[in-house]
Formats: C-alpha cells, sequence, structure tokens
C-alpha cells in the first residue's frame, strides 16, 4: 500500500505506483491523506491514479498535530481492513512520519521511498528533517536515491543489507510529462519568446524563509530583472497569504515580471524546461531542473541534497540579497559558468529508480 498526502509526494510516488501496478506479483493499494487536496488531486488525474482509500484530512488552517493525529486514527482503520504487507511512504512530510508510526503500531512493514535525505539540522527544513530521520528509524526498507543518503544511513547505524541505490523517482516521473514542443493554454506564459528571452523561474514557500529572508529573495529577484533587459522572471506564488502579500509588495508592476497562480504538474515541469535559470527553495526542483540542464540557485542556507552541488548543478545562494544578486548575475553574464553548470551531470538518476524499487520488493519477498 502506496500511502502519500501532498502533491510533491504524489508526484514522486505516482510512478512507483504504475510500475507496481504493471507487475503481476503485487496488488497495488493507494491510500491518500490530502494533506493537500486540490493540488494532490490534480496529479492523481494527471497520471490517472484512483486512490482505494481517501482519509481527506485537509481541514483549513490545520496545524501540523492535527495532521499528524488525523492520519494516525485514520490511517490505523485503513490497515485493518486492507491487511497490507508493506506500506510504502515517500520522503519527508507529515503523512510520511504519521504513515510510518501507524504501521509500526499495527505491526506492518515500511518501505521509505527517498530514504536517507539529511541537513542535520532539526529545525531547518521543519518539519521535514524529524519526519524523515524518525521514519528512517521505523522503516524496514530504505530506497535511497543516492551513495550520500546511503552514506547518511550508515552513519545512523541503519543495516546496510536494508538500504538500496534507486536513484530519484522525480526523474521518473519528469520524463513522462516534458515535451519538446509544448503550449501552456495560458495567454501571458505562452506570449513569451522563450527562444530570445532568458526566463528566471522563481519557487519560494518554506515557512522558515517568511518575513526578512522571503523579503530579501523577492528584492534580489526584482533587481536581478532589473539589471538585464532580456530577462523574464516568472513566479507561480505559493497560496500562502503571507508569501503573496511579500511578493506583491517587491514584484508587482513591472511589465518582466509575472505573478502567476500555482500550476499544475504538466505545466510546471515544461515551463522549467523552457527556463534559463531556476531560483528556488523548493527541495525537489534542486533534483528536477538537473536533470534537464537548468541551473539552480537555492534560495535556503543549507540543502539536504548535497550530491547537486557537489556534482555542480546547484549551488546555495543563501537568504541574503547582494549573495542571491551576485550568483544569479554571475550565471546570466558569464556564458562558460552557465554552461559548466548546465551541462554538470544531474547525481539524481536516470529514471528507472521505480524499476529498481520493484526488483528490491520482489527481493524482499522472494518472488
Amino acid at each position: 500500500m502506496s500511502v502519500f498526502g501532498t502533491r510533491p509526494e504524489a508526484i514522486k510516488m505516482a510512478p512507483v505506483v504504475k510500475a507496481l501496478e504493471a507487475d503481476e506479483n503485487f496488488e497495488s493499494i493507494v491510500c491518500v491523506t490530502a494533506q493537500h487536496r486540490e493540488m494532490l488531486d490534480q496529479v492523481l488525474d494527471l497520471f490517472d491514479i484512483e486512490p482505494n482509500y481517501d482519509l481527506n484530512i485537509m481541514k483549513a488552517g490545520q496545524t501540523l498535530s492535527q495532521i499528524t493525529s488525523r492520519v494516525l486514527q485514520g490511517l490505523e482503520e485503513v490497515i485493518r481492513e486492507a491487511q497490507p504487507d508493506m506500506i510504502l511512504v515517500h520522503g519527508d512530510t507529515t503523512t510520511t512520519f504519521s504513515a510510518s508510526l501507524a504501521a509500526f503500531y499495527n505491526g506492518v512493514k515500511v518501505g521509505h521511498v527517498e530514504a536517507g535525505l539529511r541537513s542535520n539540522d532539526k529545525l531547518s527544513p521543519f518539519p521535514e528533517e524529524m519526519n524523515r530521520s524518525l521514519t528512517g528509524r521505523i522503516a524496514d526498507l530504505h530506497f535511497a536515491p543516492t551513495e550520500g543518503n546511503i552514506k547518511n544511513l550508515k552513519q545512523e547505524g541503519i543495516n546496510m543489507d536494508t538500504v538500496v541505490k534507486t536513484g530519484n523517482t522525480v526523474i521518473d516521473a519528469m520524463k513522462q510529462v516534458v515535451e519538446s514542443e509544448y503550449a501552456f493554454g495560458n495567454e501571458k506564459l505562452d506570449s513569451i519568446d522563450y527562444d530570445n528571452r532568458r526566463v528566471v523561474l522563481l519557487t519560494a514557500h518554506r515557512r522558515e524563509n517568511l518575513g526578512e529572508p522571503m523579503e530579501n529573495i523577492f528584492g534580489a529577484c526584482r533587481e536581478i530583472v532589473e539589471k538585464f533587459d532580456d530577462v523574464e522572471l516568472i513566479f507561480p506564488m505559493h497560496l500562502n497569504p503571507k508569501v503573496r502579500e511579500i511578493a506583491r509588495k517587491h514584484l508587482d508592476a513591472h511589465d518582466r515580471i509575472h505573478l502567476i497562480e500555482p500550476m499544475e504538474y504538466k505545466p510546471f515541469q515544461n515551463l522549467i524546461n523552457k527556463s534559463h535559470l531556476i531560483l528556488t527553495d523548493s527541495g525537489g526542483i534542486q533534483e528536477e531542473a538537473p536533470g534537464i540542464g537548468k541551473p539552480v540557485l537555492v534560495l535556503r542556507t543549507e540543502t539536504e541534497r548535497p550530491e547537486a552541488v557537489e556534482a555542480g548543478t546547484v549551488e546555495i545562494a543563501g537568504i541574503k540579497r547582494e549573495r542571491i544578486v551576485e550568483l544569479a548575475c554571475n550565471l546570466l553574464s558569464d556564458q562558460s559558468a552557465y554552461t559548466k553548470m548546465s551541462q554538470a551531470t544531474n547525481p539524481y538518476g536516470d529514471g528507472k529508480a521505480c524499476e529498481r524499487i520493484v526488483s528490491a520488493l520482489k527481493d524482499y519477498y522472494k518472488i
């Protein structure tokens, strides 16, 4: 049984679900918590996944404690009915930890997809770092994307016989949706000349960046646009009203800055593909964008994806305005620096992670 509840989880678990459905050795059961509702449903529709169970826990203004308790209680009933041999969870959300704990309480094995990511700061990212660390203590199988993730698990005393290097399933998902000739069906996005304009794609939403860090980020982005006449900035605004308020304060009223609504997964992946440079505080985009040769500047002070930094596909820009502007301007001014970063080898795999996960499950159950 695959359990997930947010859009990022759904994106990365969708190809796993489809791979399990295609293998006659497994009965694939899907339970969604709907920690996110609308954004989750968009991904389910795109990948044609019909959940067997839907906890539908999302409520306005929900706290982490409420999410945790509702998933625990709801999933216990599902487990009793479905009787799964193993529950697969993904990554680092509150759904992930709560589902793992529910499985543990009910004597069900846990497989952790995207295991072994660590920032080694329990407060950043919050609450994700503790969610994935605690899930790692519960899990029976660890599907680690990279050698660095495996090293983290080894340092924590995890039995290496339970760890499998897979690559990241996000590459599997991305390869299924990016098209060379793609039309957005959005007048603003389709009017941009992607061949002759350089699009800087911005995403920003993290709790720890609210306040002064986000003020710095958005101020830097406006400064970058104003320094280059051929640069267009696109920011799909997160639904958080605090994020939107700061974004409008700094980014409104500029003809080359486009504030748009959140995008569904397929058009967003194709926007990454058409962009020149990515500025983000997201985790997944650090894996996705290098897969199609797009340099990424991370708007955080650390990353739990150091392999990308070591490979040269990602650079940590931090949350100071001057540093963000400096690094972005370097990539927009120095073609050799840009080429070096865009052509670096993506450390997150070859798009066959799901194949390796299914194979590891067969080995585990000796089938």
